[in-house]
């Protein structure tokens, strides 16, 4: 087989540039253009914040900011209608919430309120993780906490109450019943849709390291489905103030004493209007209190921390 040598091509001499001059080719001159940089603005990031938007990053503040408008509107209506009867100003049932304070009455019926509140949400919350965590073990476990939350979910709590009574009898033990009710199934439904949520990587990680069953509840369902158990907590507590408020007004005081919705209950028959709405004040100044500081605190130190929620 015969080799064919390659020889180099040499690459011909470029022309010089006396011979492009001579040959009637000008070459190209630029002249040079000497740019001062010019300094670039502050940009939306860069610049200062005003003081209008350094107030308005703060939390606390709007929500101040919407309490006072909304404490302005009740204001100007109740003068408006200027029938206190029918419905009182905010500084009438300022001036009623500082007179029951003063007095201990308001905030003796709201220990009474409270206490029967932690009893049945407690319990509650107990119950609904001993279903959940038997739900998300086995399969059996799932099916019966579906049928239960299905069954009893949609039945109103202060509906039970007169079973209640038959059952327990006058007293707390029939209030606590129908408050377990009303907090178990809004807890486990959310609880239980969170772990349904968690990823099977997350799980299959949990199991590589051996965790089974309570293991790996405790240690990777519960951080990964926390925002949805927070949510079924304020909804359970939420859902807990609504039927103690409900029982008492409708069943009035038991064991000898009564909370906040009696303390409403027996203004209304009264027609003392200001005291009334100083009753659902306290509720409402409950609510916030406990949004706020509670709930508020447990959100900073779980998702915000974990990066969960910005």
């Amino acid at each position: 087989m015969s080799m064919t040598t390659l020889q180099p091509v040499q690459a011909a001499p470029a022309a010089s540039s006396a011979e492009a001059i001579k040959s009637g080719i000008q070459p190209v001159f630029r002249p040079e253009f000497v740019l001062e940089p010019v300094p670039a603005e502050l940009s939306s990031i860069q610049r200062p914040l005003s003081t209008f938007e350094t107030l308005y990053r703060l939390s606390w503040l709007r929500k101040t900011v919407i309490l006072l408008v909304l404490a302005l509107i009740w204001e100007i209506y109740g003068r408006w209608l200027d029938n206190a009867l029918l419905f009182p100003s905010f500084t009438d049932t300022l001036e009623a919430f500082v007179g029951g304070i003063t007095s201990g009455v308001l905030l003796l019926r709201a220990v009474v309120s409270l206490k029967t509140l932690l009893i049945g949400y407690g319990i509650g919350i107990a119950l609904a993780a001993i279903l959940t965590t038997v739900a998300i073990s086995s399969k059996i476990g799932n099916d019966l906490l579906e049928t239960l939350t299905a069954m009893f979910n949609p039945l109103p709590a202060i509906a039970l109450l007169p079973l209640a009574l038959i059952w327990f009898g006058l007293g707390n033990g029939s209030v606590i019943f129908v408050l377990v009710h009303s907090v178990l199934w809004a807890v486990a439904l959310n609880t239980h849709s969170g772990f349904r949520g968690v990823s099977k990587t997350l799980r299959m990680v949990g199991q590589n390291y051996g965790l089974k069953r309570f293991a790996l509840v405790q240690h990777v369902l519960i951080p990964a489905a926390f925002p949805s158990i927070l949510t079924g907590l304020k909804v359970g507590w939420a859902f807990a103030w609504r039927t103690l408020i409900a029982a008492e007004l409708v069943f009035g005081v038991s064991s000898g004493s009564g909370g906040l919705g009696w303390y409403i209950f027996e203004n209304r028959n009264s027609l003392e209007t200001a005291n009334v709405f100083a009753g659902l004040f306290f509720v409402i100044l409950i609510g916030l209190a406990v949004e706020n500081l509670l709930f508020a605190r447990i959100e900073k130190r779980t998702l915000h921390r974990w990066g969960m929620q910005h």
